[in-house]
């Protein structure tokens, strides 16, 4: 079994011979490309060589539409050859070259002790465009450097979406040039403690770096709940008037906007209208979950307000699930993710309005939740996500009655109440991001728990020599 994750959609000529690799010549169609496959194989411990060198291999990337499984005209299609008169990558666009790139790393992981690559055919195609990783650094503060860590983290799974949740009750993560009193917010986190915030340069950088790896950034102000770090700077957003304290604590609920206030809308428009111009990506996610003190109507009043002023600015809208309770229009976005939610006739309903769905449910893809009673780390409110769990479910299931079509992709989440270092977090991360990520690209008839096991186990020495911590579930025989 080929060590891939996620699996493809076709694998042929496993049984075919053995490609020896003394040193690989990368010959791209940029300098970027280039650049992003020497970095990828140089990590995976295949070594790069220039045309001088003894044996050397020709990797050649190509543009062509003649790529991916039969059939497919999905534009991340890509077609990998191993052999012995070279590696080739061809695919429709530059995304689909690096994901040929990132399974060639892959397959560094079942090099023979002479150190060859099995000869190998793979015709590839994600089932869904979105696919993605929420990433809480609010609770926790996480700069810059760990973002980059994880973006190169998703990238390495195909992963094309880093949803960053940027404001909450305890902080406020980005810089907003017509709010700067918002800095003052920044410097609290989960059980106090000097924390931080992106800048504008910062946050610039980062989307950058993501794009340079196929990563789209998707900011996230959340409101009109959870929002004590705003009304702890602006007083004015209170129905009193007066600023709220600040909050290290991990309730949730408490926070709120009041929509008749006359600041409230001006907030919104700042905010919202300095969030979309900085931000490269189509989409702009606005949160409204976990409202707990505001009536329906109310609620539905910030949901037009907030996806009108992401409309106005050209981006698309996201929100939770909780979005459902108020007007949507085609093309929006819902992100779902408490499997004890109770607005199922609501989705159908947002569905059938033009609403698309971004599944994330917590008892399956939230990876905060602890793998077992006994884990350290975690919250439980969703039940515990072991392996298997993050593996084992369907998304054109997850909401009865939803039109399998009406599902945009998958998200998984890592919320940071109780992760406060980068080993932490990757510890919840790996090895349950892979399973999600296959859930995210493979069709149902291509997934197999038994192989998934074989192929997890097969990638961790990659992890540790990336640096990556992991948890070594008993779900996986980390020795076979």
């Amino acid at each position: 079994m080929l060590p891939l994750i996620p699996w493809p959609t076709d694998v042929e000529g496993t049984d075919a011979p053995a490609v020896p690799v003394p040193g690989l010549r990368v010959l791209a169609p940029d300098d970027a490309l280039a650049d992003l496959a020497a970095e990828a194989l140089s990590a995976a411990g295949l070594p790069l060589a220039d045309a001088t060198a003894p044996g050397v291999v020709d990797l050649t990337l190509a543009l062509g539409e003649d790529a991916g499984p039969v059939g497919s005209d999905d534009p991340e299609r890509y077609t990998l050859r191993v052999a012995g008169d070279g590696i080739t990558a061809t695919a429709p666009e530059r995304v689909g070259l690096a994901h040929a790139v990132r399974t060639l790393a892959q397959l560094a992981a079942a090099r023979d002790d002479d150190g060859a690559l099995p000869g190998v055919v793979v015709r590839d195609a994600p089932r869904y465009r979105w696919r993605g990783l929420s990433f809480d650094v609010v609770r926790h503060w996480f700069g810059p450097e760990d973002i980059r860590a994880v973006v190169d983290l998703v990238a390495s799974l195909k992963l094309r979406v880093l949803h960053l949740h940027l404001t909450d009750d305890q902080g406020w993560r980005l810089e907003i040039p017509s709010r700067p009193e918002l800095e003052k917010a920044s410097d609290n986190q989960v059980g106090g403690g000097t924390a931080g915030f992106l800048t504008v340069d910062d946050y610039r950088a980062l989307q950058e770096y993501a794009a340079a790896r196929f990563v789209t950034i998707v900011p996230e102000f959340d409101m009109p709940g959870h929002v004590n770090a705003a009304t702890h700077v602006y007083g004015g957003l209170n129905a009193d008037g007066l600023p709220t304290d600040a909050y290290d604590g991990i309730d949730v609920g408490f926070s709120r906007l009041w929509f008749d206030n006359p600041a409230t809308e001006p907030f919104l428009r700042d905010v919202i209208g300095d969030v979309a111009r900085m931000t490269d990506g189509a989409w702009v996610h606005v949160g409204g979950d976990e409202v707990h003190t505001m009536e329906v109507e109310e609620f539905a009043r910030f949901v037009e307000l907030a996806a009108r002023i992401v409309r106005e600015h050209g981006k698309t809208p996201i929100f939770w699930q909780e979005g459902a309770r108020g007007p949507v229009e085609p093309g929006t976005l819902l992100q779902y993710w408490d499997p004890k939610g109770e607005d199922v006739d609501r989705f159908v309903a947002a569905a059938r309005a033009g609403a698309r769905f971004v599944m994330s449910p917590g008892n399956h893809a939230y990876l905060d939740m602890k793998y077992t009673p006994e884990h350290p780390l975690g919250l439980d409110w969703a039940g515990h996500v072991e392996l298997r769990d993050a593996y084992d479910w369907e998304p054109t299931a997850v909401i009865a009655g939803l039109p399998a079509d009406a599902v945009e992709g998958v998200s998984a989440a890592i919320w940071t109440e109780t992760l406060t270092t980068r080993d932490e977090l990757f510890s919840m991360l790996l090895p349950r991001l892979g399973a999600v990520a296959e859930v995210a690209w493979t069709a149902p008839d291509g997934k197999d728990w038994e192989s998934f096991r074989t192929r997890t186990a097969a990638q961790a020495p990659a992890w540790t020599a990336a640096g990556r911590a992991f948890h070594p579930t008993p779900q996986v025989d980390w020795h076979n």
